[in-house]
């Protein structure tokens, strides 16, 4: 006769073979809104409370030289299985609106967050958000409750850019009258804390404290906006120094390193860039170059629940017509699993598949929109996936 204590620990081992069992690959996709002429790029995503999702992006004529681009977004109902109409969550008339994220923080609150182009410069961007804690309606916009600008002073831009720049700069030919002249950049007031805004998701440390990743063409650093009062006052982090590094994407190891992986706006060979942070935030090391392929555009990397990586991006040196996603299970020192999301680097064509913003839900599943760019017009494409899918490779069917 089997004992009680032999049984429960038989019934303990087979639940646990149960459960262990890796779930089926699964992947689903779909375009938010039927395609479009005009202009929409640029996307966030987020779940809601109630397991909802919400996706933002900006839409309109062109990026920072039309006048009418604003900030839509669109709500997923779990209920219906739909996608709901694109309305607008944010509008400066006369002004363009673009690139925008959002993210909700521990108290449950949505963070809305957008630079307006003031000058049709990049370098002219002014930093936006707004708060809300009554945003879980079935359609329309959030109710705001709180909303400001963000202006930053970067610490120790100076000096850091000296670091990086001060020995090319006692040259001469381009590379040198390039780096002159962004130390003038760094000793500007204005041209130093103008031009600094967003791309991909902020997050929040286990202190409390709210990191938003922002970047400036203007130069081509990185940087954060810090938060230790909940989103109500903002100081800079030192810039994230390199040559091309924008659009840090910020993931956290298990010893709370802080790791920015950014695009590279730089000269060839083109790589993702990369900077870590032993201070939460405050200063970077100088950004780096990878070996991971990058056209000059925007990727994200999120930590998963079971503490592997994941990382959308276009792997290739130019252009924007294959997007991949690419599993780590050693915290980014390799990418052991990649599958393409859309389009084949080995099979060039006009399409643009890029911009991708990633989370994952309550439910273990991972969210993916990204900018789908075609003949026939423009979408976002949201895409929900497991890693089961990501690990099963290309050959795999969908």
């Amino acid at each position: 006769m089997v004992g009680v204590r032999t049984l429960q620990i038989l019934i303990f081992g087979l639940f646990t073979t149960l459960t262990s069992v890796a779930a089926p690959p699964f992947y689903k996709g779909e375009l938010i809104f039927p395609l479009e002429k005009i202009h929409n790029h640029s996307s966030s995503i987020v779940e809601l409370p109630n397991g909802n999702l919400l996706v933002c992006w900006f839409h309109g004529s062109g990026e920072r030289t039309a006048d009418d681009v604003v900030i839509n977004a669109a709500r997923y109902s779990q209920r219906t299985g739909k996608w709901g109409e694109p309305f607008i969550i944010a509008d400066t008339p006369g002004f363009p609106d673009t690139n925008p994220t959002m993210f909700i923080d521990s108290k449950q609150r949505l963070f809305l967050l957008w630079p307006t182009i003031i000058a049709h410069q990049w370098e002219t961007a002014l930093m936006k958000y707004k708060i809300s804690t009554d945003y879980q309606q079935e359609s329309g916009p959030p109710k705001w409750e709180h909303q400001d600008n963000i202006l930053l002073i970067p610490k120790n831009i100076g000096d850091k850019t000296r670091e990086v720049f001060g020995k090319a700069a006692e040259g001469t030919g381009p590379a040198a009258d390039h780096a002159k002249k962004v130390i003038e950049h760094a000793d500007d007031m204005y041209f130093s804390r103008m031009g600094w805004f967003t791309r991909t998701h902020p997050q929040e440390l286990p202190s409390g404290r709210i990191l938003v990743p922002m970047y400036s063409d203007g130069y081509s650093f990185g940087i954060m906006a810090i938060s230790d009062d909940h989103g109500y006052t903002w100081n800079a982090s030192e810039p994230i120094v390199g040559y091309g590094g924008i659009q840090p994407s910020v993931v956290r190891k298990n010893d709370g390193t802080l790791v920015a992986y950014l695009r590279d706006n730089g000269p060839p060979p083109k790589r993702a860039q990369f900077s870590f942070s032993k201070d939460d935030g405050v200063s970077w090391a100088p950004a780096t170059d990878t070996d991971i392929l990058n056209p000059g555009t925007s990727l994200e990397v999120i930590r998963l629940k079971n503490g592997d990586w994941i990382m959308v991006y276009n792997d290739l040196e130019e252009k924007r017509y294959s997007l991949v996603a690419a599993i780590s299970d050693d915290e980014g020192k390799t990418w052991k699993w990649r599958r393409h999301l859309d389009g084949d680097p080995s099979k060039p064509v006009s399409n643009e598949y890029h911009y991708p913003s990633v989370i994952q839900a309550k439910d273990g599943t991972i969210h993916i929109t990204y900018s789908y760019f075609v003949t026939e017009g423009k979408s976002i494409k949201h895409v929900q996936l497991n890693e089961e899918w990501v690990k099963a490779g290309d050959q795999a069917t969908k």
